[in-house]
């Protein structure tokens, strides 16, 4: 069984969010199942000359045809292959520009759907995985060539969904049989997320929670409904982490210089203070709201708090005021990998505030380092942090999305931080969990066998 595991982004070659880093871990952890190939896109910003030139071929879209050029890379026993083709490795980022997304990204996309077949076939892969919109068309046009090739959709967030003109059919070649309420139209658009959900043979989400919210009308982002006539084939998988990139912490002492050494670097004037971070987006999803709304009560607490994120200009505009403001906050407005691993380390407490998280990562990620994470209980959250359970991933969480009960979440963590025997039990707990892709592999990899 060859699989190809097609995405947008893949870490360390293009990264925007966490799925890259899940198209990263879960082809390692997957090979020790089953033989497995990545695909990407070969953006504009990436340097073709570091990788191999493997093949070329044609597509053809609405009777255009397409030059496609195929670059390998080897690592860590898997080959990730890399889609350069017209329009879709031209931009110097992957979506957006500072005027939004790109006019032409239904193109740019279905061209790179049309090459991950191509190279499916060349290769003899008789299972393909989709990782969101980007990815979804492989699914109908896998259907409409009768091709014997199998598809698993994977769901990241369901609030990205790849919507654009009516227009777009015809650019992409598809009928228009295809624009209906059971198909692709949608509020008298084209949405392509449809594609994966209506014509893969699987749909898996990011974790078990995310699965069942997404069947509702608050967290189904317009597509609870569909989702509804297609649950049969819908399953939660949590996601989890690369401990090769995410190492474990090894020891208190590590733990305890890292903190210093960090308030000292970000001007924290009392180290012994309990140090809250929050790496994430700026937006609205990421609950940043509802922490801004609580700034002031927050800043008068004895804690140090660090933010590393960038985003909406509203809220990093809020931020740096507060940062001029307050001498225990500091605000990195930037994504920066590397600063994030220091905070995770130095840290005492995460905030994951999410209005709602398909999965997220950085619990899990915090959780490894040592630290302990305060969410909000939604989607992979309230499947992976727990406050009252004695199961792995002993944390702080609350239940309604205000700010009430966001400082009571803040109070018990710091209550937590006085007990010192307490939190490092909890601590010591978490290290000796696997948060690893290992059990989520073996779960895609009996989807994969149940296809074939």
């Amino acid at each position: 069984m060859h699989v190809l595991f097609a995405a947008s982004e893949i870490f360390p070659y293009a990264k925007t969010g966490g799925l890259a880093d899940v198209s990263y871990s879960l082809p390692l952890a997957l090979k020790e199942y089953v033989k497995i190939s990545r695909v990407m896109p070969l953006y504009g910003f990436m340097d073709e000359n570091k990788y191999l030139f493997y093949d070329n071929f044609t597509i053809s879209l609405d009777g255009g045809d397409y030059s496609v050029a195929i670059f390998i890379k080897e690592e860590k026993n898997i080959v990730t292959y890399f889609v350069k083709a017209p329009y879709l490795s031209q931009t110097q980022n992957l979506y957006t520009d500072e005027n939004g997304d790109y006019k032409n990204n239904a193109l740019r996309f279905g061209i790179f759907c049309m090459a991950i077949i191509e190279l499916a076939l060349r290769l003899n892969c008789k299972l393909i995985h989709l990782n969101d919109w980007h990815t979804a068309l492989v699914a109908l046009f896998v259907k409409e060539h009768q091709l014997k090739i199998k598809t698993v959709f994977t769901i990241h967030n369901l609030a990205y969904q790849g919507v654009f003109e009516k227009s777009a059919l015809k650019t992409l070649g598809i009928s228009y049989k295809y624009f209906t309420m059971d198909a692709l139209e949608f509020y008298s658009k084209v949405n392509l997320l449809k594609a994966g959900i209506a014509y893969s043979d699987m749909i898996t989400t990011v974790s078990p929670t995310y699965a069942q919210e997404i069947l509702t009308e608050g967290f189904g982002c317009g597509l609870n409904g569909f989702l509804q006539k297609h649950k049969e084939k819908l399953v939660g998988i949590i996601n989890g982490i690369d401990y090769t990139v995410f190492k474990p912490l090894q020891d208190k002492g590590t733990k305890s210089k890292a903190k210093a050494d960090f308030c000292k670097r970000y001007g924290f004037e009392n180290p012994k203070l309990p140090l809250f971070i929050m790496v994430s987006r700026l937006a609205e999803q990421k609950g940043i709201d509802l922490l801004i709304s609580s700034f002031d009560e927050l800043q008068n607490k004895k804690i140090n708090l660090f933010i590393l994120g960038e985003g909406e200009a509203k809220y990093s505009k809020a931020l740096n005021k507060f940062a001029k403001k307050y001498r225990n906050f500091s605000f990195f407005q930037s994504f920066d990998e590397d600063l994030s691993h220091q905070a995770y380390l130095a840290s005492d407490f995460l905030l994951m505030p999410s209005r709602f998280e398909p999965c997220g990562l950085n619990q899990l990620i915090a959780m490894n380092c040592g630290s302990v994470a305060v969410v909000h209980e939604v989607g992979g959250l309230k499947d992976s942090v727990h406050e009252q359970k004695a199961v792995c991933g002993q944390g702080i969480s609350y239940k309604e999305q205000n700010k009430k009960e966001f400082l009571y979440a803040i109070e018990r963590a710091m209550s937590l931080y006085r007990v010192k025997k307490k939190m490092q039990e909890i601590i010591d707990f978490n290290l000796t969990c696997d948060f690893s892709f290992d059990k989520s592999a073996k779960k895609y990899f009996k989807i994969y066998k149940s296809l074939l």
